[in-house]
């Protein structure tokens, strides 16, 4: 399964950090798709096992949420929607930098069709990227509040 990682510093606290990820009701706000919450958690709302849709109208994806260590980790996998993908996952791990936080954001994908490998990396790059760069300006706004 292709992967890519994109590992960064964000200047912003850990805990401001990864709430911007982890709260993906809001993450529309930042991104150039439409975010919202489909299935709740098992014991949070936005907790292990909330469904969560991504996308534009109705076409887009449901991730689920497969594991939250508040303030260190998230893991989530696409369950449903319209992806050109058998298996995707995403892993999100955050700690401390000198100048903020530090995020390694991983994404793997299994196309549904045969796909060179390269090209499946470089569309997993250009969606953490826009993420990452999405969460980084989220993290500016609140900081200069």
């Amino acid at each position: 399964m292709p992967t890519f990682t994109l590992d960064t510093v964000i200047d912003a606290p850990r805990e401001m950090v990864y709430d911007i990820f982890a709260d993906r009701e809001r993450n529309g706000e930042f991104l150039p798709v439409q975010t919202r919450l489909v299935t709740p958690g098992t014991d949070e709302r936005q907790g292990v096992g909330a469904v969560h849709f991504l996308g534009v109208g109705a076409v887009g994806v449901r991730e689920q949420i497969t594991e939250l260590v508040p303030g260190h980790r998230i893991r989530y996998r696409i369950v449903g929607g319209i992806a050109p993908v058998r298996e995707h996952t995403g892993t999100i791990v955050f700690s401390d930098a000198d100048a903020g936080t530090r995020v390694q954001y991983t994404m793997a994908s299994t196309p549904a069709l045969p796909a060179p490998g390269f090209a499946v990396r470089l569309a997993l790059r250009a969606l953490v990227t826009a993420f990452v760069t999405g969460a980084r300006k989220e993290a500016k706004r609140r900081t200069t509040r």
